[in-house]
């Protein structure tokens, strides 16, 4: 099993030095990556409902830093060797493809192939709306932007045509370290299980009960044969909300009976005493699963 830790670029990780030293705390730790969230802006007084907490509420305050995804794991990027770089998640349909393909893959050669891209569709309406994206649009335009990554990625002159976006016979370079960067769709609804199922390298609910997850990850499963792909060759994360404290093992071994082949667990658990609270995980949990 992988571990890897979400919201890894907010709280006191939204600042230089604290980032750095997280994420080498982490790498050393043994944790397989980190996963950035991503706001362009947060409008004060929002109405949309955040979909991960009763409240309908993001954690924090509106105006609470949220750096870049990439910029941020671009940072770390430089100040580590071994740990992976995901998005957890890029919000993709209000990103310009042409454009964040080449970020992307800039991203992957400079750090020596340790991509993860994780997609989401965006819950947001009042941030579509400042950034020109209609709401209404969003997952169609996930559907076109991971084609159109895909195609910039793999192809020596790429050529692709969607609904969204189209290019003739466009040279980008650098291209990913092997072709390719995997692409783990988010989402908890099964209109994302069947997107991770058709398109997705990987799915990542962030919420669920083990029934819950069971019913998505069969979705997801059964989506990708039928759309002729392996099912078994989709990758399985899920939210490591029980995978601290004394039942951590427990739940790690009943995530891994899912077919979960990583968990992740949210950054504020190391927001005091970072180091050693990352090196206690590490022994207690990480090392003994």
């Amino acid at each position: 099993m992988d571990f890897a830790i979400a919201f890894a670029n907010t709280g006191p990780f939204a600042e230089p030095e604290a980032a750095v030293a997280f994420a080498r705390a982490a790498e050393a730790a043994g944790f397989e990556s980190l996963w950035t969230v991503e706001h362009v802006v947060v409008p004060a007084g929002y109405r949309s409902t955040y979909p991960y907490s009763r409240s309908g509420r993001m954690p924090g305050d509106e105006d609470a830093p949220i750096p870049d995804p990439l910029v941020w794991l671009a940072y770390v990027a430089a100040a580590t060797s071994t740990i992976r770089l995901g998005t957890g998640v890029l919000i993709l349909p209000q990103r310009q493809p042409v454009v964040v393909a080449k970020e992307l893959a800039t991203l992957d050669v400079l750090s020596g192939g340790r991509v993860l891209l994780g997609v989401g569709v965006g819950w947001l309406e009042e941030e579509f709306a400042a950034v020109g994206v209609p709401f209404a649009e969003r997952g169609a335009r996930t559907d076109d932007h991971i084609g159109a990554l895909r195609a910039l990625w793999s192809q020596d002159q790429a050529t692709y045509e969607g609904t969204f976006t189209s290019f003739s016979a466009c040279i980008s370079r650098p291209q990913p370290m092997v072709g390719t960067i995997p692409v783990h769709i988010g989402g908890h609804s099964e209109v994302a299980a069947r997107r991770a199922g058709r398109l997705g390298d990987g799915f990542f609910p962030a919420q669920g009960s083990r029934e819950r997850l069971a019913d998505l990850f069969a979705l997801a499963r059964v989506t990708a044969e039928e759309a002729g792909r392996d099912p078994e060759a989709l990758e399985l994360t899920a939210a490591g909300n029980g995978c601290f404290g004394p039942g951590a093992l427990d739940e790690v071994a009943a995530l891994a009976e899912l077919g979960v082949s990583r968990v992740v667990v949210p950054s504020f658990l190391f927001f005091a005493d970072t180091e050693a609270s990352l090196a206690r995980y590490g022994e207690e949990v990480i090392a003994a699963s």
